[in-house]
């Protein structure tokens, strides 16, 4: 029965690879109604939905706050008010509560033919779904993990040093999005666009994402393995390799020192030889770590990040070995290290630190750990095939080129399994979303998960390849991924672990500006180029002039700008948020609470 199963989804998988195959690529004349095009305006939807669902729970819980002040006021009136009574009133409230008190229900009240009615007030909610969240009650008590100081302050080290890079990326990124509207910027070299362009993306790839990885992953493997770190001095070294990596190979790529412009791998063979001896060594000490486990089962978490940490070494090994990148084999290798980069690398890694903090942060268990088995090896078999569809019509074969769309469409396994896992883990625990702001990073962590990767196995297919490849599409799915899945999990993870590490945690309406302002900022950035690529790809298509789709864009890279420049701020305040969490001082009010367990009950009525 299995294996019937698996074949008949092997089928479908093929079915979707050869329909996008056999796609007319020359008629755009109903491109709006193509399977690609359709499904990424649902998937952009669902993302619009999500926000608004997210600021509704944010105002419900805004306006129960509302209504405590309000009825804590009413309290402090009636103590006022009785404060000035004399003996003989006082005397007679007591007598009448005393009366209150002893009165008993006769069971008749609410269970006979009689006309329902509660002059007692007793009643003050009915509810048919006892199990329903929004009715849940929740403890909350301090509570903070036990974490050896050398493990605490390798993490914040590692995380402190992503946190710059962050900054720095960023900067650099937010200056070459004001280039789109003021070329004549500047007229230096070291700062010309095809320059600054790859510091950005590489000062954002192995310095900001790879530290927070390996900083939080840290903790994951100590934790979930318990027992110490096998070597902090290893982890200190990896540390100073890759920062040593990123900042040389920032100064080189400025310098106009690079490897040929193949993208994401700029930086030249000695500066990646430094990252790649961070990342052996870093990997050597999680697999020490997890040999010297004091329990027998290796946690799901574990797999995803020593997964991702194999693949990548060998990704790097394939990626800079020149002996087989001659034409079109330059090609191939380009499309295979670019997507692996992200796939193999950066989703894998975040999604086995996932299956950790959030369901840590939940305190319940991971929904399923078949599930994320399956995800596991599912992502190992497709992903490591789909490199060739982002050079669909190009002059690589034609075999090839199908192998990945058809691969590509077999993404939405894993992914659907992964999405799946997750939102049945926070089932239940939505009502957290008025309490903290840590839950909705996750939520649109998952929620990019699984927008993001399925767009782009719709985007895989030949006809929106036609129209997109090569546009500015590609920047805003490329931000969708790497920011809305990889970046918003990131923080949810340091939101979710620093605080009950280290004791301290900001104002979550410092957190709240944060999470808001990276929201709308990603959303107008990448609706802005998503339509813009669209037009851009369709006036090609038309044979128009080049220069009249650079002109149609300005408006669009105007909309670029903005989101970018909200982006940016956000990261200044987390940033601040950063710092607060571990400030050594302590002057800040610690506010850390974590979730105890729900309580357990099936009345269907609550009384006051």
């Amino acid at each position: 029965m299995i294996l019937n199963r698996f074949i008949l989804l092997l089928l479908l998988i093929n079915s979707l690879g050869f329909m996008a195959q056999g796609a007319d690529s020359s008629d755009t004349d109903n491109w709006w109604l193509s399977p690609g095009v359709v499904g990424t305006l649902v998937l952009v939807a669902l993302i619009l939905i999500i926000a608004i669902l997210i600021v509704i729970a944010r105002l419900n819980g805004y306006i129960n706050r509302m209504n405590e002040k309000r009825r804590l006021k009413q309290r402090h009136d009636i103590i006022d008010e009785l404060a000035n009574l004399n003996q003989g009133e006082i005397d007679s409230i007591l007598e009448r509560r005393k009366q209150a008190l002893e009165y008993k229900l006769t069971g008749t009240e609410l269970g006979s033919d009689s006309k329902v009615a509660d002059h007692k007030g007793l009643i003050q909610q009915v509810s048919n779904e006892p199990d329903n969240p929004i009715v849940d009650e929740k403890k909350y008590a301090a509570e903070l993990l036990e974490t050896p100081p050398a493990l605490k302050k390798l993490i914040i080290f590692y995380l402190g040093a992503a946190v710059c890079w962050l900054i720095f990326g960023t900067l650099v990124g937010q200056y070459l999005g004001m280039k789109f509207i003021w070329p004549e910027l500047d007229s230096i070299s070291w700062l010309s666009f095809g320059r600054l362009r790859p510091v950005h993306t590489n000062a954002v790839f192995w310095g900001w994402a790879s530290l927070a990885m390996f900083g939080l992953g840290y903790f994951v493997v100590a934790r979930t393995s318990n027992t110490k770190v096998y070597s902090y001095r290893w982890g200190w070294y990896a540390l100073v390799l890759i920062n040593l990596a990123v900042l040389i190979g920032t100064l080189c790529l400025m310098g106009g020192i690079n490897n040929g412009g193949a993208e994401y791998r700029e930086y030249i063979w000695p500066v990646m030889t430094l990252f790649g001896l961070g990342l052996v060594i870093n990997f050597l000490n999680y697999y020490k770590t997890i040999a010297h486990r004091k329990i027998a089962e290796i946690y799901v978490s574990n797999w995803y990040i020593l997964g991702a940490m194999v693949w990548t070494m060998v990704l790097v090994i394939i990626g800079y070995l020149p002996f087989y990148q001659n034409g079109l084999g330059e090609t191939v290798i380009q499309g295979y290290y670019m997507h692996q980069g992200v796939g193999m690398w950066f989703m894998t890694f975040t999604l086995g630190l996932i299956y950790y903090y959030l369901p840590s942060a939940l305190n319940k268990p991971i929904y399923s750990y078949s599930l994320g088995v399956l995800a596991f090896w599912t992502q190992m078999l497709f992903y490591t095939m789909i490199g060739t569809h982002h050079f669909v019509f190009s002059p690589l074969p034609w075999w090839l080129q199908t192998v990945a769309i058809v691969f590509s469409a077999g993404m939405f396994i894993p992914v659907v399994a992964g999405t799946t896992n997750f939102l049945m883990t926070m089932k239940g625990s939505f009502h957290q979303i008025s309490k903290s702001y840590v839950l909705p990073f996750f939520i649109v962590g998952v929620a990019f998960y699984f927008v993001g990767s399925t767009q782009g196995s719709f985007q895989a297919f030949r006809f929106t390849n036609y129209i997109w490849h090569f546009t500015d599409f590609n920047v805003a799915h490329s931000h969708m991924t790497m920011y809305g899945i990889i970046t918003f999990f990131l923080w949810a993870c340091i939101y979710a672990i620093l605080p009950r590490i280290t004791g301290k945690e900001p104002s979550q309406i410092w957190v709240g500006a944060h999470f808001w302002l990276a929201f709308i900022g990603l959303f107008a950035y990448m609706i802005s180029l998503m339509a813009g690529g669209t037009l851009k790809g369709l006036s090609w298509v038309a044979g128009l002039p080049f220069i009249e789709s650079v002109i149609m864009m300005k408006q669009y890279w105007v909309s670029r700008a903005i989101g970018g420049s909200l982006m940016f701020v956000s990261h200044l305040l987390f940033a601040y948020n950063f710092y607060l969490m571990v400030k050594p001082k302590s002057s800040i009010k610690s506010q850390v609470t974590s979730q105890s367990d729900f309580k357990d009950s099936k009345t269907h009525v609550q009384f006051s």
